[in-house]
C-alpha cells in the first residue's frame, strides 16, 4: 500500500472541526504562488474550484464523517512529489482568504523527504 502523501497534527484537526461548524464543509489547496506563498489555504467546498491544473493529493480524516480534501497546484506539485506533507496551525495571522486568518490562526505545511521505501512505492 503506498504512503498517505498528505497528513494532518491533531492541533489542526481540532481547529479544522471548529472551522467546519463555522463554515461547512472544508478543503486545501496549496497553490505555492502568491498569498502567503507556501501556506495552505481552507475553503469552504465549492469556494475554490479545482481544475486539470491541480492535484487531488488525498483526504484528511478528521472524524468519522468528516474528510477534508487536499489539493495541490500541479506546478507545485512538480516541486513536492518528493515529499510528505503535513498540515499544521500556528499562532499568527496567515492570508485573508483562508478561513482560519480571523481566528488568529495560521495553516502552515510541515513536510519530509519521503524515505527511499516510501517512494520506492509511490513511483509504482
Amino acid at each position: 500500500m503506498a504512503p498517505e502523501r498528505v497528513a494532518v497534527t491533531p492541533a489542526a484537526a481540532e481547529l479544522l472541526v471548529k472551522l467546519r461548524g463555522m463554515h461547512g464543509d472544508l478543503m486545501f489547496h496549496q497553490s505555492g504562488g502568491c498569498c502567503d506563498g507556501s501556506s495552505p489555504m481552507c475553503y469552504p467546498i465549492g469556494d475554490f474550484i479545482t481544475s486539470e491544473a491541480d492535484v487531488h493529493l488525498g483526504d484528511l480524516q478528521i472524524t468519522d464523517d468528516f474528510t477534508v480534501p487536499v489539493w495541490i497546484s500541479r506546478t507545485q506539485y512538480a516541486v513536492w512529489a518528493h515529499t510528505h506533507l503535513t498540515i499544521d496551525v500556528v499562532p499568527g495571522r496567515g492570508a485573508g482568504f483562508s478561513v482560519e486568518a480571523p481566528e488568529g490562526v495560521r495553516f502552515l505545511i510541515r513536510s519530509r523527504v519521503f524515505r527511499p521505501e516510501e517512494q520506492a512505492e509511490l513511483d509504482r
